[in-house]
């Protein structure tokens, strides 16, 4: 009888070893689990991103004079490349961009003329670095921009004085970016841009020291290789 009941623990004690064996209990990686991240935010990217900027334009005689504060809006869209690299909860990343721009203003200046300023497109080159929250990322940014800018000025017989100047600057920003695919992300933003003072000289209507900052709110999609 003990001898039948010992062949009958055995028996029991090898079938549950093979079961856990096939649910693969007994080597510690169980098919429920897998120790890579679900969502790797790691690799190259490029994408599309648009919005809206807005800000001031302050426009102000070159050697001294009243300075003028004014409101510029404007839509912008245009390319964006990057690099992420994700540590395990926390990416870190190069991201470069460049926007066409239609950011700008006009207002009548003295002597029947009209004064305009704008930014033409505007680019960056910036460090980015966020925290992953599975297939979510908020993130921050921040690097150098510069952007061209045109001024010009058309007087009573319609004649037009224009000329464009290269600024430079810095910029900040934040946003959150969120996975839809393994390899395709959307994102939101917001960027501060200062671009900086350059002079722009308009023959008879004088010469500008013109100031461009604006914030830009955008949305994008990037695609991951």
């Amino acid at each position: 009888m003990k001898r039948v009941v010992l062949l009958l623990s055995a028996a029991t004690l090898m079938t549950s070893t093979a079961a856990a064996a096939d649910l693969g209990w007994n080597s510690g990686a169980s098919p429920m689990y897998s120790p890579s991240p679900a969502t790797n935010w790691s690799g190259f990217y490029a994408g599309v991103a648009g919005g809206y900027g807005f800000g001031s334009f302050t426009r102000q005689p070159t050697g001294g004079g009243a300075q003028i504060d004014t409101s510029a809006g404007g839509f912008n869209i245009g390319l964006t490349a990057g690099y992420n690299a994700d540590m395990g909860g926390f990416v870190i990343g190069g991201e470069t961009d460049l926007q066409y721009s239609a950011i700008g203003y006009s207002e009548p200046i003295p002597g029947g003329s009209t004064f305009k300023a704008s930014t033409d497109f505007f680019g960056t080159v910036r460090a980015r670095g966020g925290m992953t929250f599975g297939s979510v990322m908020p993130f921050v940014t921040g690097g150098f921009a510069y952007g061209r800018g045109t001024a010009s000025v058309t007087d009573a017989a319609n004649v037009v004085t224009s000329q464009s100047n290269t600024h430079y600057g810095w910029t900040l920003g934040a946003g959150l970016e969120a996975k839809a695919t393994e390899n395709i992300s959307i994102k939101a933003e917001y960027m501060y841009v200062n671009l900086g003072t350059q002079p722009y000289n308009l023959g008879t209507a004088g010469s500008f020291d013109v100031t461009q900052n604006f914030s830009v709110i955008r949305a994008g999609v990037n695609y991951k290789f």
